[in-house]
């Protein structure tokens, strides 16, 4: 059973690849209605992490629960019924089809009609389509999208494609929201946005935020807990002000010799990482996974 409060917890987390351990041993606890984070360098098991959470891998070890229920080994599908949905680090929209229909996708979990209603298209599943099409266009306004329905997703800019990918998945009605690097390959100008859209997220619609996210930026002014992985470990967890300044994370980031100088910004490419309230460049676009590769790779 889940401690009174808590959303998600994970025991002693392990996933493997072959001889590579991408996350070992992983403990993690959060609690509904609040914002967090998990941050580390590049290949520190991040995403592998969010895999295993979303059903997307299944870890040789360990538990995760879900307000309370074993959930590891559970097929996507399923933990999406159980209002859990996230968005992936490279964009996996249906490019082809307009934004109202790949919005409509995530609607589809819900539907009550059976296969045999969908195929022959009764008026009940008619009914539900277009009560599924209707809350699409809502979810478009509320994260900012109003009036490109009608238009390929596909041919949306970067940044707009990331909103479309949460109105997705808002879609699904989660009470978990997973983003994976929601701000990635955006200006400076959409990353506020997106960071206001999370704000509202919680604050408004009453979800549970988790997120990957490079930006320090943004990590430090949107959360209320930062958990920080190394080589698939949890090597600290605490407040921003914790995390900024602890010796451990610093040395994941920047190495042991800019660690004992005091966090010199100047080795941060030792690790190919930012550093906690350093360059929030994310790393993924100096030289990591380019927008639009694998996002199953371990990260």
């Amino acid at each position: 059973m889940a401690e009174a409060g808590l959303i998600l917890e994970t025991k002693d987390v392990v996933k493997r690849f072959g001889g590579l351990t991408a996350v070992n041993k992983l403990s993690f606890a959060m609690e509904k209605g609040r914002i967090c984070s998990i941050i580390g360098p590049n290949g520190a098991g991040k995403t592998t992490f969010f895999n295993a959470l979303s059903g997307l891998s299944k870890p040789e070890e360990g538990e995760i629960r879900f307000e309370g229920r074993r959930i590891d080994g559970l097929a996507p599908e399923k933990v999406m019924d159980l209002h859990m949905a996230r968005t992936f680090q490279n964009i996996r929209l249906f490019g082809g089809m307009t934004v109202v229909e790949n919005i409509m996708v995530g609607a589809y979990t819900r539907l009550r009609q059976n296969a045999v209603q969908t195929v022959l298209r009764t008026r009940a599943f008619k009914a539900e389509e277009k009560k599924a099409e209707a809350r699409a266009e809502d979810l478009m306004a509320y994260v900012g999208l109003k009036g490109v329905g009608n238009e390929l997703a596909g041919s949306l800019p970067y940044g707009a494609q990331r909103r479309v990918e949460i109105a997705r998945a808002l879609a699904s009605e989660p009470r978990l929201l997973l983003l994976d690097e929601p701000t990635a390959g955006m200006n400076p100008a959409e990353t506020e946005e997106a960071t206001n859209l999370v704000k509202r997220l919680r604050d408004e619609l009453g979800i549970t935020i988790l997120l990957i996210e490079h930006d320090m930026r943004v990590v430090m002014s949107i959360s209320e807990s930062i958990t920080v992985m190394d080589h698939g470990e949890k090597i600290a967890e605490g407040k921003p002000g914790e995390i900024a300044s602890n010796p451990r994370v610093i040395e994941a980031y920047l190495g042991r010799r800019a660690a004992a100088a005091g966090g010199g910004a100047g080795s941060a490419g030792d690790r190919g990482g930012n550093p906690p309230g350093g360059d929030a460049e994310s790393a993924e676009n100096r030289g990591g996974n380019p927008p639009g590769g694998d996002a199953v790779v371990p990260s």
